[in-house]
């Protein structure tokens, strides 16, 4: 049997994360770094790759300092998650010729809107996403006027980019192709219409492969006990999570509440065109899934977002502070102790994270803030929900996971808008669901570690 260490890197918006586990599938260590963004004029963020690459040569290097202190075993093979949209142009000689841009960052809008109007009509039924400056589209249509020449180049995603630092090949992972705009989610192909508007071929991509492809070995660039591992692409962080306590079954979603809050199902097949073009309306994405044949919608609400500034705005830092907001709102009933109409909060759409509060009597506590967002992001999850009960059959149960689902209210709060809600003891899914890809290009894949 091989006892070999297997790995798994989440390259999220706030931190990347690498954790290492055992054959048993028990956490051997966590090293973490804040994702270093560059913050720019109004709202924008993006990424100077030099600093990134940087990063993750010092985000490994610290984890085999540590590892080398608590065992002698090697890492036999290593995934890469992470976030989606965001991604490196690289030249012919694998450079990059641009930094990355946040998928927050809100450039590209202009050339959004300036889109011929054929691939505005036809962008949510083809590519399931609602067309908007989140889009990795977007970003390259920026680039290009902005006078980068884009043909001739490739585009890879973050954590695939970050695959090819640790020594992999390039490669274009469904799940993370998915988010670009650039991929017809019916054919599994470039959308040709995208690729000619930005000037592009199909070459721009590299091969299209699933979640879990062996692509190399790590660099000797990196230090013992990593170099040599397998490395493969885990794919979107949110899917990766959502596998990492096993496979989710029909009629069930998986819940992630960070600084945004995805709601998750996974479906046997793509809806086709009309249907994703309805989804898009509310926001709701239709892509493919890190298993290969499925496909899975993405609901995404700003609930993180909006409690983290909340608590921000009462001076709350901290999580002894937190946890005392949480226990004074659960001294609340659900609706508040309020009159009707006295505290209304806006600001949970995905397409807004601007929290605004408005008070109409007196009496509004801290803690009856937190509760009016907590039933203002009830309210939006309820819409979404209703529009994916227009596909689907109705859910019936849902799993709760992310840093906010340790809170108390927010589990009583879920729990009057989802079906039968379990909360996940996990505190790493990404990583973890990323270090079980990881598993199976190890000689003892078939028997990766327990979930």
């Amino acid at each position: 049997m091989d006892d070999r260490l297997v790995a798994g890197i989440d390259l999220g918006s706030t931190g990347i994360k690498l954790l290492v586990l055992d054959e048993d599938g028990t956490e051997v260590l966590v090293e973490e770094i804040p994702t270093p963004w560059r913050p720019g004029p109004g709202g924008t963020a993006d990424l100077p790759v030099p600093t990134l690459v940087s990063a993750v040569h010092r985000l490994v290097g610290a984890a085999a300092g540590r590892l080398a202190t608590v065992t002698d075993r090697t890492v036999g093979a290593i995934a890469v998650a992470g976030m989606g949209e965001s991604g490196v142009l690289l030249d012919g000689d694998g450079d990059a010729v641009a930094p990355a841009f946040a998928w927050f960052d809100p450039r590209g809008a202009e050339q959004v809107a300036n889109l011929p109007e054929r691939i505005r009509s036809e962008f949510a039924g083809r590519t399931g996403l609602p067309l908007g400056a989140q889009t990795s589209v977007a970003k390259l249509a920026y680039l290009r006027d902005s006078g980068i020449r884009l043909d001739g180049r490739c585009w890879l995603n973050l954590p695939e980019f970050v695959a090819t630092v640790l020594g992999g090949r390039p490669t274009a992972e469904y799940s993370l192709a998915s988010r670009t705009g650039l991929l017809d989610q019916d054919t599994g192909l470039p959308w040709d219409a995208m690729l000619d508007e930005l000037g592009v071929t199909p070459a721009f991509l590299p091969p299209l492969e699933p979640a879990g492809t062996d692509l190399g070995a790590v660099s000797e660039r990196f230090p013992a006990p990593f170099a040599g591992a397998r490395i493969a692409v885990g794919g979107h962080d949110h899917l990766v999570a959502a596998e990492a306590a096993g496979t989710i079954g029909d009629g069930h979603y998986h819940v992630s509440i960070g600084t945004a809050e995805v709601l998750l199902r996974v479906v046997d097949a793509p809806l086709g065109y009309a249907a994703r073009a309805r989804l898009a309306e509310y926001l709701i994405n239709e892509v493919r899934h890190v298993v290969p044949g499925k496909h899975v919608l993405v609901a995404g609400v700003k609930t993180g977002l909006l409690l983290r500034r909340a608590l921000q705005t009462f001076g709350v830092g901290d999580r002894a502070g937190r946890d005392r907001l949480d226990a004074a709102v659960l001294d609340l009933p659900y609706e508040g102790a309020l009159p009707d109409g006295g505290i209304e909060v806006s600001g949970a759409r995905n397409d807004d994270g601007e929290l605004a509060i408005t008070v109409r009597t007196d009496g509004v506590s801290p803690a009856e803030v937190v509760a009016a967002v907590l039933r203002h992001s009830n309210d939006e999850i309820a819409r979404l929900v209703t529009a994916i009960d227009r596909e689907l059959p109705p859910a019936t149960s849902a799993t709760l996971t992310g840093g906010w689902a340790g809170m108390d209210s927010v589990r009583r709060a879920r729990a009057q808008v989802l079906p039968g809600v379990t909360v996940s003891g996990r505190a790493q899914e990404t990583a973890y669901g990323a270090a079980l890809v990881a598993a199976r290009l190890t000689p003892a894949g078939d028997s990766a570690p327990a979930r």
